[in-house]
């Protein structure tokens, strides 16, 4: 038996906690009452998209974000689960740091350093963590989803998790040593 897609991302939500933007609409199945009309992106956001999961996620010994298609994901879910607000702060950080980054590093965010890239969004993830009012909100959505489209796709699932489908045998005590891979969700 092979589970859906929209079954895979309610039990990663539920794994979470619930805690992720846009979880009602992903638990209830039913799309926000109120949201932006029109919501479109291009191509050009789709690759940038891309280079920001990749650097949440890199390319390691198991492919990275990028392979599983991961700014198509999180424009499907934009679209689809969040809200106005919530689609307003996501687009308006996208715009933040397209221009932040271009301003402070020269360059812009798909061609540069993946080195630079990563110590920009620690930065901004760190001020996330630090400001009261949780600004800029775009980094854990971008976090939030860049992880949850990763670990429910069939690469992340497969190769970077230890997949095992379900229904299967049970076995109540499998020995876990240090270094082994996490179990997916199957």
């Amino acid at each position: 038996m092979t589970m859906n897609r929209r079954d895979a991302l309610k039990s990663v939500v539920l794994m979470m906690g619930g805690t992720m933007v846009g979880a009602t609409a992903i638990l209830t199945g039913c799309s926000p009452d109120k949201q932006i009309e029109g919501l479109n992106f291009g191509p050009d956001d789709i690759t940038f998209l891309d280079e920001l999961g990749d650097t949440i996620i890199p390319e390691t010994d198991t492919p990275g974000a990028k392979a599983v298609g991961i700014g198509s994901f999180i424009v499907m879910m934009v679209k689809d689960t969040y809200n106005a607000d919530q689609q307003k702060a996501f687009v308006d950080g996208l715009n933040m740091i397209r221009k932040e980054f271009k301003s402070e590093k020269g360059t812009d965010f798909v061609g540069a350093p993946a080195e630079d890239r990563l110590a920009y969004l620690n930065g901004l993830y760190e001020q996330y963590k630090t400001s009261e009012n949780k600004e800029p909100q775009v980094i854990n959505m971008l976090r939030d989803l860049t992880v949850l489209g990763y670990f429910s796709s069939e690469i992340g699932a497969t190769q970077a998790l230890n997949y095992v489908e379900v229904p299967g045998r049970y076995d109540g005590c499998i020995d876990y040593n240090k270094g082994d891979k996490a179990y997916a969700i199957g």
